[in-house]
């Protein structure tokens, strides 16, 4: 059964986001340093976690095997705020042209998000390397779409790896547009799936 996130989860949450998007194709570019160090990616995701967490919007397993961040409707995955001291936290952590390339990728996100309709945002859904190939991924996103369609609400998400797309496509999922990464043109996939009457 999952639960929204309390405070004293969001260490084991930003780990699981952390080590499962390590090799994504899309993060795992935009965020390596050319030292292949990681240890910053904790730090990084920290802050989608805090302002997804700050609207009510983490969602998780126990021992957070499978998380789920949502920004929800009328919400914002950063206020001026949060997105100034993310912009700061990659200038000095991953260097001008790094920084410069993730500020591409954020517009690319944004330039590409529906705002006709209000709606739910999958930013994240992640699953602890050590329980994949178990299904929690989607049994913990099948909860929350429960939710959304019980509230009449629509979702929407960018999948980053097209290896699972057809996962979204089996929670409902159709594919309305796409456009690519900054630094290697890798594919980013846009999805909406309405709510279920």
């Amino acid at each position: 059964m999952s639960r929204l996130a309390r405070d004293r989860d969001l260490d084991a949450v930003t780990e699981t986001i952390a080590l499962a998007f390590r090799t994504d194709p899309v993060w795992g570019v935009a965020l390596a340093l050319p030292d292949g160090r990681i240890d910053h990616l904790e730090a990084y995701w920290r802050f989608f976690v805090d302002a997804s967490h700050a609207q009510g919007g983490v969602w998780m397993l126990e021992s957070a095997a499978a998380v789920s961040v949502w920004v929800p409707p009328g919400g914002t995955e950063f206020t001026e705020d949060q997105a100034a001291r993310l912009a700061a936290f990659n200038l000095e952590t991953m260097g001008e042209a790094a920084a410069r390339g993730l500020s591409e990728l954020y517009e690319r996100f944004e330039a590409n998000h529906p705002t006709a309709e209000p709606h739910a945002y999958l930013s994240l859904l992640a699953t602890h390397p050590d329980h994949r190939g178990r299904g929690i991924g989607q049994r913990l996103l099948a909860e929350n779409l429960d939710s959304w369609d019980a509230a009449g609400v629509p979702s929407y998400l960018e999948s980053t790896n097209p290896g699972n797309n057809h996962r979204y496509e089996r929670a409902g999922f159709r594919r309305v547009g796409g456009f690519t990464a900054v630094l290697d043109d890798a594919p980013i996939t846009t999805m909406w799936r309405p709510a279920a009457r």
